[in-house]
């Protein structure tokens, strides 16, 4: 039951902050929920295959894709490009920290003293600059993936044929 609360609190956050960042972009407000939902679901993707010990990279990857492919099905609903709603809810899973502490160690790198004293920092800082660029590049893979997915055929030629 602790497991479902958790994950439940972290859906709620998502979505909240990609609403909140959907609301900066001057996402059309019939469509905040789009990103809402889509941020919530890609970013409680993400916290599911961490519990379970899946790599950070490929945690994102899955849930990037999950917005990817989803946002696509959604915007043929909504009649909305989907960039609208699929950068907000990526943004959720952006590795602000990563990005930080790479940046930092880069900062004490410069002073020779503070790296002669930690001889860890220069492996930390590849790190954390590795990861950070990593994570990016699998974001960008997976709000892509449904535009490449659905290149040849629409989301509506899809539909057309199912019903």
């Amino acid at each position: 039951m602790n497991v479902l609360l958790l994950i439940l609190r972290d859906l709620c956050l998502a979505s909240v902050v990609a609403v909140g960042f959907a609301i900066l972009f001057n996402t059309p407000r019939r469509v905040l929920y789009v990103a809402g939902v889509l941020g919530g679901l890609g970013h409680g993707i993400r916290f599911v295959l961490l519990q379970q010990d899946v790599g950070l990279v490929t945690a994102t990857l899955a849930g990037a894709v999950c917005i990817g492919l989803a946002g696509i099905i959604c915007a043929h609903r909504v009649h909305v490009p989907p960039v609208v709603f699929t950068m907000p809810a990526c943004i959720t899973m952006i590795p602000g920290l990563y990005a930080y502490r790479a940046m930092l160690g880069c900062i004490r790198i410069t002073d020779l003293e503070v790296a002669t004293k930690n001889p860890r920092l220069l492996p930390e800082t590849a790190h954390y600059f590795v990861l950070t660029a990593s994570l990016l590049f699998v974001l960008g893979i997976g709000i892509c993936s449904g535009t490449l997915f659905f290149r040849k055929n629409s989301v509506k030629s899809l539909f057309k044929r199912t019903l």
